[in-house]
């Protein structure tokens, strides 16, 4: 590992221009302004293949570049690596440092990287004074990956101030190893753990697994395939999670904030709304709140945040997503767990990998080719 001190270089910004027209408010939300509003990403900065971000103390954004390094987005810019664990992490497949997560006081930064033998791991630093202190690394939990692809990786505290890790069902193609199903796996699941509640973490009490001999106790859901992205929604606490399909059906699953965990999101019996390969869809299957097919639309959903920004009034309490072969920008209007309305942005992210979302709410689009881009109005 190697840590690096930050130094800051003021990047050019591109701007690509579009149309929204957005008339439809959700039905918790007080109603925005009608009509249309102009938005704009804004490249604020490039990256050597941005993967995902978080928050970070006094107003900064920390971008994770899949080959291992972490680098600090200011005002300045975007400036030299603060982390560097290249030499430890592997990239072939789907691999790489796969997500970053700060805790709420900004005290401990977590990492969730596959190393050089391909295990999926997830490492803690303490922080002081907004810096990585580096002698306090510690390994929080691993899992072995059978497969390079379907590793997941995302991290994100919850509301709750419990830390979740969505994990793949493990890779090649139709969940070979039946992990979607399969409560003795932490493959094709969503964690909940309290990294500060034991050693090397503790497991929340009312966990809906907790008293199951047959099941994993961090288990929070199960019957996932690829959760490539989730993300609480800061106004309510509701669960948004994108989950990449097999071959036909891309899905985005939600959960109410008052959930009490055991969603069983159907993989591998299901494939959105639909049985797969003759499966037969579980009686507590808890269907997506938005699936689109891959006919033209891009072939692997990114999943996204609900704005919370004051930038873009009109976008405000929407779920805002994409699709890494399409690169288009989209909104769902949600009310009581189901979608009102979809908008297109009319705006490509190019590859998008992975939203971000600052601590005032505003959201950032990263490109997996470079590009790290503000949504803002025009």
């Amino acid at each position: 590992m190697k840590l690096r001190t930050r130094s800051s270089a003021i990047i050019g910004t591109v701007c690509l221009v579009a149309s929204l027209a957005l008339t439809t408010a959700s039905a918790d939300e007080p109603t925005a302004p009608r009509g249309s509003a102009e938005i704009t990403l804004k490249e604020v900065a490039r990256a050597q293949n941005p993967i995902a971000g978080a928050a970070g103390p006094g107003d900064t954004v920390w971008i994770a570049e899949r080959a291992g390094t972490v680098r600090v987005l200011d005002d300045q810019g975007l400036g030299e690596p603060v982390l560097d664990i290249s030499d430890e992490t592997s990239v072939d497949g789907e691999r790489g440092l796969l997500g970053v997560a700060f805790d709420k006081e900004f005290a401990h930064f977590y990492i969730s990287f596959t190393n050089r033998e391909g295990t999926s791991t997830l490492d803690e630093f303490a922080v002081r004074d907004g810096e990585i202190q580096p002698d306090t690394r510690r390994t929080v939990l691993t899992q072995t990956q059978p497969y390079s692809n379907h590793n997941g990786g995302d991290i994100r505290f919850g509301p709750d101030g419990y830390l979740y890790i969505a994990f793949g069902d493990g890779g090649s193609g139709g969940d070979p190893h039946g992990n979607g199903q399969g409560l003795d796996t932490l493959l094709g699941k969503l964690l909940r753990i309290d990294p500060s509640g034991g050693e090397p973490y503790g497991i929340p009490a009312d966990n809906p697994f907790v008293d199951d001999p047959n099941a994993k106790d961090e288990i929070w859901a199960y019957g996932l395939r690829n959760p490539w992205r989730f993300s609480f929604d800061t106004g309510t606490g509701d669960l948004l999670i994108g989950d990449v399909g097999q071959n036909d059906w891309e899905e985005i699953d939600w959960a109410p904030a008052d959930s009490e965990g055991g969603e069983n999101y159907g993989w591998s019996q299901m494939e959105g709304n639909h049985p797969f390969r003759g499966g037969t869809e579980p009686a507590n299957h808890v269907p997506p709140v938005h699936e689109y097919g891959r006919g033209g639309l891009g072939c692997s959903v990114t999943g996204g945040y609900v704005y919370r920004g004051e930038a873009i009034p009109e976008l405000k309490g929407q779920y805002l997503f994409s699709d890494y072969c399409d690169g288009t920008v989209r909104a769902l209007r949600m009310a009581n767990g189901e979608v009102t309305g979809e908008s297109d942005l009319g705006v490509s992210g190019g590859q998008v990998i992975s939203f971000v979302q600052d601590g005032k709410g505003e959201l950032y689009v990263l490109d997996i080719a470079g590009s790290v881009s503000r949504i803002d109005p025009a």
